[in-house]
């Protein structure tokens, strides 16, 4: 799979419509504009200087997150991810995919086989993708549909682990002028209504997607969808939920219904140390 659809996944950063940053709010980020020397400099640094691990970054995909600790938190990402291997990627998400755009998290995926692998307070971290690519909601713009449905296949099953760092006002949300505070642990969408559906149109129409038609295209990929840790995590925070397609299913670990919580440790204290909340 991988040798047929990674020379289109290359094609695929340049195409898609950009977020304008009037659309995400925008604004100039605080500081003086680039001098001469530092222009320069990058330009040097940009012809002669290796970039391996970033020019990696080649699969881009479009999607939604909402932050797991305050779910009325809901982050439009453009990924940019690197295939490791056939059970890990890891991306960087941006806000837009303009010059200008700001990069505001990062997201590792996994398998179900190493999901299945990993110890299990840690998988409250990890968001299931079932619901994403059935719904027809994760895109790759600029991608067939055939090759985006042959990439997102191999993604049946899998998690995905975001940290966003920066509120850089998607959604026309208040910007944070840089990143503030703590990360926040993002979570998949994985019932029908739970999306806003003017944030799902408008990334529709910005891009030239069609959510509905992938939708029905990928229905066929629902038996090879299996209950997934997490699916139920948010359940109740959301009021316009109202189901999901075949194949989204919770496997009943309660565990996954873990919200961690960051603050900034005491003297004297485990730095490392968390505390958690669990939902009602």
């Amino acid at each position: 799979m991988r040798r047929l659809v990674l020379p289109l996944l290359l094609v695929s950063t340049a195409c898609g419509g950009g977020t304008p940053p009037a659309e995400r709010g925008g604004g100039r980020l605080p500081g003086a504009e680039e001098t001469a020397k530092t222009t320069g400099l990058e330009t040097g640094a940009n012809m002669l200087q290796p970039k391996a691990p970033v020019e990696q970054f080649s699969m881009y995909l479009s999607g939604f997150h909402a932050a797991k600790d305050d779910p009325a938190m809901v982050i439009e990402s453009n990924h940019y991810c690197n295939q490791v291997n056939e059970d890990f990627a890891q991306c960087v998400l941006f806000d837009g995919t303009g010059t200008d755009a700001r990069l505001h998290g990062i997201e590792y995926i996994v398998s179900e086989k190493l999901y299945g692998q990993l110890p299990p307070g840690e998988r409250t971290y990890w968001h299931p993708h079932n619901y994403e690519i059935l719904s027809g909601e994760l895109v790759m713009p600029g991608l067939p549909q055939t090759a985006e449905k042959a990439a997102l296949k191999g993604k049946i099953n899998s998690y995905g682990k975001t940290w966003h760092f920066w509120n850089t006002g998607v959604n026309n949300e208040q910007p944070d002028p840089l990143p503030y505070g703590p990360p926040h642990l993002a979570w998949s969408f994985n019932r029908d209504g739970e999306l806003p559906p003017d944030l799902l149109q408008s990334r529709d129409t910005r891009m030239n997607t069609d959510t509905s038609s992938r939708r029905r295209d990928r229905a066929d990929l629902a038996p090879l969808a299996k209950p997934q840790g997490g699916v139920a995590a948010l359940a109740g925070k959301f009021p316009n939920a109202k189901g999901a397609p075949s194949g989204v299913t919770d496997n009943g670990d309660s565990s996954t219904w873990t919200v961690p919580a960051f603050g900034i440790a005491a003297a004297g204290s485990n730095p490392r140390s968390e505390r958690s909340v669990r939902r009602p």
